[in-house]
C-alpha cells in the first residue's frame, strides 16, 4: 500500500469512527428523551379511563378484525405485535395503564395487526426476511471479530467479507422497518383521531403523536446506527485488501 493510500484508508476509516461516535451520542439522547417522554404520558390519565388493553380490543374491533388477541407479556416496553401468533402483545405498564402514553403504544401495536390484516406490502417484506436476518444476526456475532483477526494476522478478507455481507442484510432490515413502524402510528393516530370515546381532547392526541414521533425516532437511529457500523467494516475490509 503506498503513502497516499494508506492516508485514504486513515481518513476513510476515521470518519466511520466519527460518524459511528456521532449516531452513538444522538442514540442515547433519543432513548432518553423517549423514555422521559414515556414516563411523562404515562402520568397523564386518559380522560375516557379506558386501559390500554381495552383500547387496542376496541381498535381491532373497529377494523373488523376478531381473530387476534390482545395478552399482557413480562418486561417494560416489550410491547409488540407477533403475526405468527396473531397477538398484539402488551407489557403491564401498557396493558393495565389507563394513560395517554398506554393508549397511543395500544393503538401502535394494533396499527401493525391491521397491516397484516391489509397485506401492507412492507410488512410482509419484512416479514419475509425475518428467517434470514436470525441467521444473519448470528453470523454477524462471530465472524466480524475473526475476521478483523484473520485480515490483520493472516491478510485473509474471507471471513469478514461473510460478516460484512450479513451485516449489509441487517442493516436492510432495519432499514425496511422504517415504513412499517411509521405506518403503524400514522394508523394509530388516525384511529385515535376519529374516536372520541378513546381520546377525548385534541390535547390528548397531540400528546399521543408526540409519544410515538419519539418511539419511530428510536428506530430511525438505530438503522442509522446499523449503517455506520456497516461502512466502518467495509471500510476496514475495502482498505485493507487495496
Amino acid at each position: 500500500m503506498d503513502h497516499l493510500s494508506f492516508i485514504t484508508a486513515y481518513i476513510s476509516l476515521g470518519s466511520a469512527w466519527l460518524l459511528m461516535i456521532v449516531i452513538a451520542i444522538v442514540s442515547f439522547i433519543v432513548q432518553w428523551r423517549f423514555r422521559s417522554k414515556f414516563k411523562q404520558y404515562s402520568e397523564i390519565a386518559l380522560l375516557s379511563g379506558m386501559s390500554g388493553g381495552e383500547v387496542a380490543e376496541k381498535m381491532l374491533h373497529d377494523n373488523g378484525i376478531y381473530d387476534v388477541q390482545v395478552i399482557s407479556v413480562d418486561g417494560q416496553l416489550t410491547d409488540h405485535y407477533n403475526p405468527e401468533t396473531k397477538t398484539v402483545n402488551l407489557s403491564p405498564d401498557v396493558f393495565y395503564s389507563r394513560s395517554v402514553a398506554s393508549a397511543a403504544v395500544a393503538a401502535h401495536e394494533c396499527g401493525h395487526a391491521v397491516q397484516h390484516a391489509k397485506a401492507y406490502t412492507w410488512l410482509n417484506m419484512r416479514s419475509a426476511m425475518v428467517p434470514v436476518i436470525n441467521v444473519a444476526s448470528t453470523l454477524t456475532q462471530w465472524t466480524l471479530f475473526i475476521g478483523v483477526m484473520l485480515l490483520f494476522f493472516m491478510h485473509n478478507p474471507f471471513v469478514l467479507a461473510i460478516g460484512v455481507a450479513a451485516l449489509a442484510l441487517v442493516t436492510t432490515f432495519s432499514f425496511v422497518t422504517l415504513p412499517v413502524e411509521f405506518d403503524a402510528s400514522r394508523r394509530a393516530l388516525a384511529w385515535l383521531n376519529n374516536n372520541y370515546t378513546v381520546m377525548k381532547t385534541s390535547e390528548e392526541h397531540e400528546q399521543a403523536k408526540d409519544a410515538l414521533w419519539w418511539a419511530a425516532m428510536t428506530y430511525v437511529v438505530a438503522a442509522l446506527s446499523a449503517l455506520a457500523t456497516l461502512l466502518y467494516y467495509a471500510s476496514l475490509l475495502l482498505n485493507r485488501r487495496n
